[in-house]
């Protein structure tokens, strides 16, 4: 979300144009070596792209490590294993209205007075939240997208909770979880801690609920999961990776792949990387940033731009932007999505400028409704990249009935 002042979705000249007259007069400042004149720079950047591949991105980085089996839990050895499945409307309780179901707010500071801290493999701190229920449905874990943290579900959270328990988390890096000095973010990492999540902390079969990347990082983890952790899968504008170099099959990330190899160069340089992140950061580019993925500029309020910019004040959060932008985006979706058995849910913006419907992610998740049973596409009119805080109720409207055809069969 943050870098999308730089490198929009959707190719802009004008904003090439002063992305690299900023960078000159960064270089100057901070007496980096001179850069050559823009006009040459943009010549040299799109030659390139006569000769571009449509091929998947997959510059060298270390393979994956699979993910660490904890000890086997006293939750799971005390029950039969159990399946689920989605009951016929005719059989599904009734759920709250639009209106009922959208009213109501936690305040942020709320969210984060009431958070919890847990230690994950004994060395990183990790910050999560949760809303206690008696209702025995599937419990919720909410995961944010990039830049974001737990307060962004603050418009869910309170209608969610009225019938099921609701975990929220901060992945590392992000929120108010440790940003480790020198840590390699993957998208395998997050899938990790998901996963040793539910079974330390939720230990019941839960539901996780993705925003963006926080959407794939919950694909991977249900896609390794065999413990029956996972029971079922829900995902907002679910992104193709961890950053735009997953999805160079779009003419628009095609177009821009020479200046995303550039501008990781530039990321890699400290003295340019702090400045740029500065820049980045300013309530006013984090307001303009917003307006232009959120549908609804009415949710654009100061809470949220300061939801997006504290953590991003924090020692450390340099270090994570650097590395998630510059880094290795991840697995495949297209690959994954396969795996995954259990019910899934895909609520889609249609104004989302980041993985919009007629791009290769969108089309693909458009497609699944077609070729599996266990999935169910909702495309949201009026809705950005971010539809659970832009629209609220418009999310509940279609989760809500969704969560309670959710059967668990012991």
């Amino acid at each position: 979300m943050l870098l999308r002042c730089f490198l929009p979705t959707h190719f802009a000249p004008i904003r090439l144009r002063r992305l690299l007259l900023l960078l000159r007069n960064i270089c100057r400042r901070r007496k980096v070596a001179a850069l050559p004149s823009h006009e040459d720079m943009v010549v040299a950047l799109l030659r390139p792209l006569q000769t571009a591949s449509a091929t998947r991105f997959t510059a060298p980085f270390p393979p994956p490590q699979p993910h660490r089996a904890p000890p086997q839990s006293a939750w799971r050895t005390k029950s039969k294993p159990r399946t689920f499945s989605i009951r016929s409307s005719a059989e599904a309780p009734t759920s709250p209205s639009p209106a009922s179901s959208s009213s109501g707010a936690l305040q942020a500071t709320e969210i984060k007075e009431r958070c919890l801290k847990w230690r994950w493999k004994g060395q990183y701190t990790i910050n999560y939240f949760v809303a206690q229920s008696p209702a025995r449905s599937p419990p919720l874990l909410l995961v944010h997208g990039f830049g974001a943290s737990i307060p962004h579900w603050r418009r869910n959270i309170e209608t969610l909770a009225k019938n099921r328990a609701v975990y929220a988390i901060d992945l590392l890096g992000f929120g108010e979880s440790d940003k480790p000095e020198g840590f390699s973010y993957t998208m395998e990492t997050w899938a990790e801690l998901i996963l040793d999540f539910l079974d330390e902390v939720v230990q019941k079969p839960t539901v996780l609920i993705g925003n963006s990347v926080g959407s794939l990082a919950c694909v991977i983890a249900a896609s390794e999961s065999s413990r029956a952790l996972v029971c079922g899968l829900v995902l907002l504008n679910c992104a193709g990776g961890m950053n735009n170099k997953a999805v160079v099959d779009d003419w628009r990330i095609r177009l821009l792949l020479p200046l995303l190899w550039f501008f990781d160069f530039l990321l890699n340089q400290r003295p340019i990387a702090s400045a740029l992140f500065e820049r980045v950061k300013q309530r006013d580019t984090l307001r303009n940033v917003l307006s232009s993925v959120y549908g609804n500029k009415d949710s654009v309020d100061d809470e949220l731009v300061e939801i997006i910019r504290g953590p991003a004040c924090d020692e450390g959060a340099l270090d994570a932007f650097v590395s998630i932008v510059t880094g290795p985006p991840g697995p495949n979706p297209v690959t994954l999505m396969p795996k995954i058995a259990q019910p899934v849910l895909i609520l889609w913006g249609d104004e989302d400028p980041f993985t919009p419907l007629d791009g290769p992610v969108g089309k693909y998740f458009s497609s699944l409704p077609s070729e599996s049973s266990n999935v169910k596409l909702c495309v949201l009119e009026g809705v950005g990249h971010c539809p659970h805080d832009d629209r609220p109720e418009l999310v509940h409207q279609n989760l809500l009935p969704w969560l309670d055809q959710l059967v668990v069969t012991q």
